[in-house]
């Protein structure tokens, strides 16, 4: 008897990750010396929206 394992959707991440993307963009233009708080979110995001995690 063969099994499936489904993929989780990764839609939700791929929006997390992209307005995290835009924040640190934001960050990196006027706050060019806090740009680094938002890496990590937008990182995790990626990460997970691309299903390694």
């Amino acid at each position: 008897m063969a099994t499936t394992a489904t993929k989780p959707s990764t839609g939700k991440y791929w929006l997390y990750f992209l307005i995290a993307f835009v924040i640190f963009m934001f960050m990196l233009i006027f706050m060019n010396q806090w740009f680094w708080v938002s890496m990590p979110f937008m990182l995790t995001f990626l990460v997970m929206a691309l299903g390694f995690m």
